[in-house]
């Protein structure tokens, strides 16, 4: 039978590599990425981009506009991208967290895993070298799969869904020698959270600082296009 699973993939580095590790351990891959407002459009293309790259059977953009709601730099431009001395003088969670985004397209991922009869939802969170998000704990992760369990009919009836996290403990350097291992063109991943049109990023934001240092940590060269 064949095993099929959703994954979350916003085209950066953390996603694109749980893709790769979802299609090492033999799943049918289904690839589904959010338009969901925020400043760094040229992630979609990205994510298209290794989804292919990664045989996916099928790769889903769906439209979902939190910059409605706001309440975060990535979808508000109103509120500025913290670099710098700004970084280290944050509180615990940053300005870039956005309210509820991985429950929101956790949610929606499972909706389409039960139509698709997948057990399975890979999504790239982390919690050694990330921002501090509350969505990218372990203990967010157990607790949304037991609601899965409870919400779905699939659930209900014996079939139940893993939400898979396999970055989850791994440093950056880790998941960066993991993608490569696998085959990853980090090239084709955009992760800045202020990147251009073109996907070249800025280079002093937090997600580029924990890209260029698991890279420098690791001995590889780092293939980012900066500004």
């Amino acid at each position: 039978m064949t095993k099929r699973a959703v994954i979350l993939l916003s085209g950066g580095l953390d996603s694109t590599t749980a893709l790769a590790i979802a299609k090492e351990r033999g799943f049918e891959c289904y690839t589904m990425s959010f338009n969901y407002g925020q400043r760094t459009v040229a992630e979609l293309k990205a994510a298209a981009k290794v989804s292919a790259q990664f045989g996916a059977t099928k790769h889903i953009e769906v439209n979902l506009d939190m910059s409605e709601i706001g309440g975060s730099a990535l979808t508000d431009h109103s509120i500025d991208v913290p670099t710098g001395e700004a970084i280290a003088a944050e509180e615990a969670i940053p300005v870039t967290y956005v309210p509820a985004r991985n429950t929101v397209f956790l949610s929606i991922a499972l909706g389409w895993a039960e139509v698709l009869q997948a057990h399975h939802i890979f999504v790239g969170v982390n919690a050694v070298d990330y921002s501090g998000y509350p969505d990218c704990r372990p203990e967010f992760i157990e607790a949304f799969e037991n609601m899965a369990n409870l919400a779905t009919k699939a659930g209900v009836e014996g079939q139940k869904v893993h939400i898979d996290a396999p970055l989850i403990d791994m440093t950056k350097a880790q998941i960066i020698a993991k993608g490569i291992e696998l085959g990853v063109d980090y090239a084709k991943t955009v992760s800045c959270y202020d990147a251009d049109n073109d996907g070249k990023a800025c280079g002093e934001c937090d997600s580029c600082v924990l890209r260029r240092q698991g890279f420098k940590s690791q001995g590889f060269s780092d293939p980012t296009i900066y500004q």
